[in-house]
Formats: structure tokens, C-alpha cells, sequence
């Protein structure tokens, strides 16, 4: 049987004081599901590593650049892809069942808000050692800056089977 994640009905009211569910622990939920994420970014930056520096060695140290390339894109490619999938969540996400969703209307985001979202996030992160991530203590849906660069929220999923 599939399961999948569905994001709420369009046009959905993102309001945290008519829709408390959509928010209830959220905080928590994206501490773990970002440790969750990386646990396998870590375990996909040694593969790539080991395999970048594999060709590398192979040729003649003509490849041993790809190797930084390929570390530093990793984690970007896999935040932006996984939450412009269908699912809206990364690994982590899906485990603690919440999901991204648009700010205005509950929709999937886009591959550009994707983007948006992962690079302001390592950004922020990069400049401030986690402190921007305080910003979601301060409002009702538990946005961060790169959520409201993107215009994006996190939302508590719901499945179907």
C-alpha cells in the first residue's frame, strides 16, 4: 500500500488560531526532523566524498575538485528537492509528519520557493549560528526568516492511505 503526504485543501485557512492543529508542536518537530536530516545528509556526503575522491584518485587528481562541489551541493539539492516533491517534506520531515506548504493558501511550494527556502536557511544559519531560528518562538505559526523569505510555513501532514 502507498502512502503518501497530502497538503491541506486548497485555499485552506492558515490561520493558527482557527486551525491550532496545523501548528501543534511544530517547534519540537522541526528541531528532530532536521536531526533526522542530518543523520543522511552526513551519510550521503561520506559516500560522495568517498566516491568523488575515488575518481579523483582515478584521474590523476583531474576530478578532485568535483569533490568540494559535489559536499557543498549535496544538502542544497537535497532540502530543495525534497520539499518541491510532492510530498513537501524532507526525510526528516516525513518522520516527524509535518510538511511545507505555502503561507497564503496551504498549496505545495514551488521548486523556486524550494530553493529559496534551503538557501536562506543554511544563509541565515551560516551568519548566525542557528540564533535566526528565534524568530519562531516569537509568532503564532512558528515561522523562521527563510520561511517568510519564502513565503513558506511548516504544517503538522496529514496522510491518506
Amino acid at each position: 500500500m502507498n502512502t503518501h503526504i497530502t497538503i491541506i485543501p486548497p485555499g485552506q485557512d492558515m490561520d493558527p488560531m482557527r486551525q491550532p492543529e496545523l501548528f501543534s508542536g511544530i517547534t519540537l518537530k522541526r528541531i528532530f526532523a532536521y536531526l533526522v536530516d542530518l543523520v543522511v545528509i552526513s551519510i550521503l556526503v561520506v559516500v560522495a566524498w568517498v566516491a568523488t575522491g575515488l575518481l579523483g584518485v582515478l584521474s590523476f587528481g583531474l576530478l578532485l575538485p568535483l569533490q568540494a562541489v559535489v559536499v557543498v551541493l549535496l544538502p542544497l539539492a537535497y532540502h530543495t528537492l525534497l520539499i518541491a516533491s510532492q510530498a513537501s517534506a524532507t526525510l526528516g520531515m516525513r518522520v516527524m509528519g509535518i510538511q511545507v506548504a505555502t503561507a497564503a493558501d496551504g498549496l505545495p511550494p514551488s521548486p523556486l520557493q524550494a530553493l529559496i527556502l534551503t538557501v536562506a536557511f543554511f544563509g541565515s544559519v551560516a551568519l548566525t549560528g542557528f540564533l535566526v531560528l528565534i524568530i519562531a518562538l516569537f509568532n503564532p505559526q512558528r515561522r523562521t526568516l527563510h520561511d517568510f523569505l519564502a513565503g513558506t510555513v511548516v504544517i503538522n501532514a496529514k496522510t491518506r492511505l
